[in-house]
């Protein structure tokens, strides 16, 4: 999970958004540490779960969202700031808000496999992201 994040980081720009999918234990989180810190995040990251949304401040400034809590909600917690302002943003649990997400994104979905394998697809939203999904998973 941290070499595909590393990867991954080495081409994202704001306000680029990420979404992630998986069961309880997959490594949505895992993987958004390890892709913090290929963006330049030295502050250590924890999952958001209770608080929704963490931010924090690297080479991009990086949203952190868990947004499980908010199945069945109509929160709007200012989705167009956060997706089209100056950070890179993943989301974890991403299902619970599709119509709030921006139509160009990353969508990872984690398969646990085993105790130390995952597998990953990867759906492009957009050209750019089809590019990248490209170079790196083929």
């Amino acid at each position: 999970m941290e070499k595909l994040a590393a990867q991954i980081g080495g081409y994202l720009r704001p306000p680029d958004v990420l979404t992630l999918e998986g069961d309880l234990g997959a490594g949505k989180t895992t993987f958004t540490k390890a892709l913090a810190k290929a963006i330049g995040i030295t502050r250590t990251v924890s999952s958001p779960t209770f608080t929704i949304i963490k931010q924090y401040e690297g080479d991009f400034p990086f949203n952190h969202l868990d947004v499980y809590r908010l199945a069945n909600s109509e929160e709007d917690l200012g989705w167009d700031e956060l997706f089209y302002g100056d950070a890179i943003s993943v989301v974890e649990w991403a299902q619970f808000i599709h119509e709030e997400l921006p139509e160009h994104r990353l969508e990872l979905v984690i398969h646990h496999t085993g105790p130390d394998s995952r597998r990953v697809e990867c759906t492009p939203k957009g050209e750019r992201f089809t590019r990248i999904c490209e170079e790196i998973f083929t």
